[in-house]
């Protein structure tokens, strides 16, 4: 069995954002050699997501209309957590969303859906973050 990681690095200018990352992982994928196995892609960052979706810019859009009504930023005193930090609500959020996906490789390709991408979800940005991707198989 092989296995092959690599770091993905993302600085988002704004608080918030969706980030398509299928290029970046299939090229990972290809980098490994492997052939059948595992895939998976994981935030490392717990104000931050990964998760798979379709790339359509209404539905982005709902989400985070969606999040914001589940988890509104402001006012930042409604949380405990926001002494020092403002950024409970990206903590809210990233649960909600998901911290990694695992995807299946078959004949050297991710298996995905036919309209499935995956995604970096930021909930706290203008600072460097990773995602890790780490796959496994023959």
């Amino acid at each position: 069995m092989k296995s092959y990681r690599k770091e993905l690095w993302f600085n988002l200018p704004t608080r918030r954002g969706f980030v398509n990352i299928t290029p970046d992982v299939e090229k990972c994928v290809k980098e490994s050699g492997i052939k059948e196995g595992l895939c998976l892609v994981n935030a490392m960052h717990i104000t931050a997501s990964v998760f798979i979706n379709d790339d359509e810019p209404g539905l982005h859009h709902d989400f985070e209309v969606w999040l914001e009504q589940l988890a509104p930023e402001k006012p930042y005193e409604r949380y405990r957590h926001n002494g020092f930090e403002d950024n409970a609500d990206a903590h809210l959020k990233r649960t909600i969303m998901g911290r990694e996906v695992v995807v299946a490789v078959t004949e050297g390709k991710l298996d995905l859906g036919p309209w499935e991408q995956i995604f970096y979800g930021e909930f706290d940005g203008k600072r460097k973050k990773r995602v890790l991707v780490k796959i496994i198989g023959e």
